[in-house]
């Protein structure tokens, strides 16, 4: 018994002596993960003999240099792209109509057919950028074969021909706004997105503006001219400023962070670091185990993504009155360059008012405010245009209209790479299912918009009512959402692996990372 005793005392001894020692072996590994964290966070070399305010006024210098470099491009890029888009909505008061004999509904199913191209190409397209990493590449490319396809319009002899110049339009123009998105997301920090987001909108806003001007001179002054009907000249002269302009894009945008060469080795370490310090990790992806399928399906099981997605699904739906807006305008019943003149006080006021909402929502960091007030306004504006035949209210109801959707849809846009920061991966397939899914809305609002329901327009401006209405309960519903995984960050009970993939226990997460409410 003595010897059996005295031989069990050791197993007893080793079996705990194995316990101790696993237990140490994962204490020596979060403090490792720690260590490694502090190392990464921590300033680098090239900027550790600044002071606070050198390296604060250094931080202004290097943000100033990228936001001239890359936001100037941007917009220019979307105006274009907006122009080149949304041209069919003034040629239609050149008299495309008539000249293609369209009947019916045959307008409205050629502005919706531009979506079905535009959807199936958003989710590869941003993929192939993150996978590129040479978004001036990409960009370029698909910026010259829109540009070739929409002078085409110009030549089109039927509704058949328009038809199919339309989808392949929008097949090759989808890759420009989400990779867009996902482009200045990998250039900064989350609460300096916002603004930037509104201003590359602003190109859209801006081309609303120039597109009442551009077709009031063509209309006016260049029908018939060298044989050829207005609306015809409105695509082709629009389409050829495209064509010119692509050599300067490929030259003026650079690439990513990593890998710029406008900037110096200093500056490109202080971005690298301020993107790495605000969540605790690099704009990479080497530190996801997941492989391209698995990121997807860690994008689509997330409720955030499907949640923002919602809002501005439901918000474009409302949008599409701006597919259709020279129309809307033209139940004022003044003449066409009037009417197109009048096309333009919205969007520049829309530019003024994003500008300055995007700026105040950066300030603060407040999302959900930002977005539901002007969804409100937007409302009012649309009960507004369906309760009065009044023509000074009817016009200040569009001119409230225009600003207050866009006010709301430049946040959205932030509030997804605000809730879905890494890996970038998921982040590129988040934004591009965003943009993929809200935008099939334009395949059937364009059907609420016929001619026959002028001037009130009755059913899309109740429809879009209800839309915005939709959008408010979502985004009540996003807040609750994230004020409970803020919770859960606090308590150190996030599941981190759900959130940024395999391979991401939050060892590597900033302490005071928080998603933007």
């Amino acid at each position: 018994m003595r010897s059996m005793e005295i031989k069990d005392k050791p197993e007893d001894i080793h079996i705990e002596s194995i316990e101790n020692l696993s237990d140490t072996s994962e204490e020596v590994e979060n403090v490792a993960g720690s260590e490694q964290l502090q190392q990464e966070l921590e300033i680098p070399d090239s900027l550790k003999h600044m002071s606070s305010d050198e390296l604060a006024a250094f931080d202004k210098k290097v943000t100033r240099k990228i936001d001239l470099r890359i936001l100037p491009a941007l917009v220019w890029i979307y105006i274009l792209n907006y122009l080149d888009r949304n041209n069919i909505a003034s040629s239609r008061l050149g008299g495309l109509e008539e000249d293609l004999g369209l009947v019916g509904n045959q307008y409205q199913t050629c502005i919706s057919i531009l979506y079905v191209g535009y959807i199936l190409m958003q989710i590869p397209s941003n993929m192939i950028v993150n996978k590129l990493n040479r978004p001036s590449l990409f960009i370029t490319i698909i910026m010259f074969s829109w540009a070739i396809i929409s002078t085409c319009c110009g030549a089109v002899q039927n509704y058949a021909g328009l038809l199919v110049i339309r989808l392949i339009l929008g097949f090759v123009e989808a890759g420009f706004f989400g990779s867009a998105l996902y482009y200045l997301s990998c250039w900064y920090t989350r609460k300096d997105l916002s603004f930037r987001n509104a201003v590359l909108y602003s190109g859209s806003l801006f081309s609303g503006a120039l597109s009442g001007l551009i077709a009031a001179g063509i209309i006016d002054n260049m029908d018939g001219s060298r044989g050829l009907r207005s609306w015809r000249w409105l695509f082709i002269i629009e389409g050829a400023i495209t064509v010119f302009t692509v050599p300067f894009t490929y030259f003026i945008l650079p690439d990513m962070p990593h890998n710029s060469k406008f900037l110096t080795e200093q500056e490109r370490d202080l971005v690298l670091w301020k993107l790495r310090k605000e969540v605790g990790q690099d704009d990479s992806d080497q530190l996801n185990e997941e492989s391209y399928w698995t990121t997807f399906l860690l994008a689509i099981k997330d409720i955030k993504v499907w949640s923002i997605t919602g809002i501005l699904s439901f918000l474009v739906a409302a949008c599409g009155v701006t597919n259709f807006f020279p129309t809307v305008v033209e139940t004022l019943n003044f003449d066409r360059i009037t009417t197109l003149g009048l096309t333009v006080p919205p969007y520049i006021l829309a530019v003024i008012a994003t500008f300055i909402w995007a700026r105040h929502a950066d300030k603060t960091g407040e999302r959900f405010l930002h977005v539901t007030i002007p969804l409100v306004l937007s409302m009012i504006s649309f009960i507004i245009a369906v309760a009065t035949m009044n023509t000074g209210a009817r016009y200040f109801s569009m001119c409230l209209m225009i600003p207050s959707l866009y006010c709301s849809y430049t946040t959205i846009l932030s509030w997804m790479s605000n809730s879905v920061p890494r890996p970038p991966l998921k982040r590129a397939i988040a934004l591009s299912l965003m943009n993929c899914l809200s935008n099939s809305t334009s395949i059937w609002n364009s059907y609420l918009y016929p001619t026959s329901s002028a001037p009130r327009f009755l059913t899309a401006f109740i429809c879009n009512i209800v839309f915005v209405l939709c959008s408010i309960i979502i985004t009540v519903i996003l807040r609750l959402r994230l004020r409970v995984l803020n919770k859960r960050i606090e308590n150190g009970t996030m599941n981190w692996e759900k959130e940024l993939g395999r391979g991401n226990d939050g060892s590597k997460v900033n302490s005071d990372f928080r998603f933007l409410i």
